[in-house]
């Protein structure tokens, strides 16, 4: 496994003189938060990226992400303009040694919690999720409120899919996606995917698709990527590992139905990318992210990490959304303390089934354990 960091360029609040001295770091997944989405990712802007990142012995792993423009995802009739642009942007990366790219297909909200600073008893914060209409008292929260309410608690902190200038342009968004059914979505998806994968086979770079966050309807908008039957579905529209999933245990674990164990092998060969973290389950459609350890969420993140080593998973993982930790000022989910403390106990786990695998190994082969 190559072990990474998320990290959002120079303004970020942590150097990447700090996410080295995590033991065993390999590298950032990086992002050019300049870019919106259809724009052309250049040559010059992608190397100078990497090169802020291998000027501290670091290596970028792959992007999370390129966002995809909406005339894609509604397949308006300037879809094959973004693709043809889309495309370039996997050529460059490619032609600056980038592998990997996170991306999602989710119309409008990238992802959506309400609540960035949930208080846990032991005076760290996590972000939370309880049903809208319970949260807020109001049973017909409108989609445009979600912005105000993610914006207010942001810190001041650019947050990704949450920018100001889509918040300008929501009214519009809303009209482009007006009739857009789930399975609609999906033609779209594979217009898109039958259309990029080809590319990415030609260049050497494997797309990673990110599930719902959370992984069920929200606002009457269709989700496409809430559950194991639903990737399949994807993964079967071009069946090439360049076609690939973003497995991440904290989105799809939401949903308790999800059994993570059974994903992750029934995704064999197809999990490009993981995004590691816990959620504790608090009700019907409520939850809160947790610590990574398992006994501070609902998930086994043993079980999950011994899965993705008996499928052979050689690819990034990083720890996902921290807790905001130690008096910490930084991007809501994305501190220093909690994912490094998150990173080094997946570390643990890893060479704890590494180990436990080899000492069953020698007890088959007779020797002494």
């Amino acid at each position: 496994m190559q072990w990474g960091f998320r990290w959002y360029g120079e303004g970020d609040t942590i150097p990447l003189t700090n996410i080295r001295q995590i033991p065993g770091m390999h590298g950032i997944v990086g992002t050019l938060l300049n870019k919106m989405p259809g724009d052309v990712w250049e040559i010059s802007e992608i190397n100078a990226l990497k090169a802020s990142i291998e000027k501290e012995h670091l290596s970028l792993l792959g992007i999370e992400s390129v966002a995809i423009h909406d005339a894609i995802k509604a397949g308006t009739e300037e879809r094959d303009h973004y693709i043809d642009q889309y495309i370039q942007t996997i050529r460059n990366l490619a032609a600056c040694d980038v592998h990997m790219i996170c991306y999602s297909f989710k119309p409008i909200f990238g992802w959506a919690k309400t609540n960035l600073f949930y208080q846990n008893e032991d005076g760290s914060f996590s972000f939370e999720n309880i049903p809208y209409g319970v949260w807020l008292v109001v049973d017909d929260m409108e989609p445009s409120e979600m912005y105000t309410l993610i914006h207010s608690q942001s810190k001041g902190f650019q947050l990704p899919g949450w920018e100001e200038e889509r918040l300008k342009k929501f009214q519009r968004l809303m009209a482009t996606y007006e009739g857009v059914t789930q399975e609609i979505l999906f033609d779209n998806l594979s217009y898109f995917l039958k259309r990029i994968i080809p590319v990415c086979e030609e260049v050497d770079v494997k797309m990673a698709i990110h599930p719902d966050d959370p992984p069920w309807e929200i606002f009457g908008l269709p989700r496409i990527t809430k559950n194991l039957e639903d990737l399949k579905k994807i993964m079967a529209i071009v069946d090439s590992p360049y076609n690939g999933v973003t497995l991440c245990t904290g989105s799809l674990g939401a949903d308790p139905e999800n059994d993570m164990v059974e994903i992750v092998h029934g995704l064999k060969g197809r999990i490009n990318f993981v995004h590691f973290r816990n959620v504790l389950f608090m009700g019907e459609r409520k939850f809160k992210e947790s610590a990574h350890l398992s006994t501070e969420g609902s998930l086994d993140m043993y079980a999950i990490m011994k899965a993705l080593v008996e499928v052979d998973f050689d690819g990034v993982i990083r720890p996902d959304h921290g807790r905001t930790i130690w008096g910490e000022v930084a991007m809501p989910g994305y501190g220093l303390y909690d994912r490094a403390i998150g990173i080094s106990y997946l570390q643990g786990l890893h060479e704890a089934v590494l180990k436990e695998q080899m000492q069953s190994k020698e007890t088959k082969g007779g020797k002494s354990v």
